[in-house]
């Protein structure tokens, strides 16, 4: 059996036995399909949750929604507090200043800076529970 290889600057024709013909004849013929694929309509199964039906994700739907409902409740609390209140929670726990750096910035000592910081938590508590 002869086998033909094209190259860009010449054919090439070899001679080979019948078994190694069907081989190669296979294996051109699989390397064909492959490249030839359609792939627009098919999924595989490996997608697909089986157990409850759904989609798989890397994302718990639940957490994030329980998360962003904590958040709206939490954001909902501190329009209830003042400026200064808001301004306090935003420079300790959102810019992660110290109670000690943020007593120095408004001209109070540390205790007095942490005295606040926890009236605000406890009014913080009594709006979200």
């Amino acid at each position: 059996m002869k086998i033909k290889y094209e190259f860009a600057t010449e054919t090439v024709e070899i001679e080979v036995t019948d078994d190694w013909g069907a081989i190669v004849v296979d294996l051109d013929r699989q390397d064909y399909n492959t490249d030839h694929k359609e792939t627009r309509r098919h999924c595989s199964l490996e997608a697909y949750n089986l157990d409850d039906g759904l989609l798989p994700s890397d994302e718990n739907v639940e957490q994030r929604i329980l998360q962003a409902e904590r958040d709206g409740q939490l954001y909902d609390a501190l329009a209830h507090l003042n400026a200064d209140q808001q301004e306090l929670v935003r420079a300790i726990f959102f810019k992660g200043m110290s109670v000690s750096e943020y007593g120095k910035r408004h001209g109070i000592s540390q205790p007095a800076a942490s005295q606040r910081k926890i009236a605000v938590l406890k009014k913080l508590k009594n709006f979200l529970c």
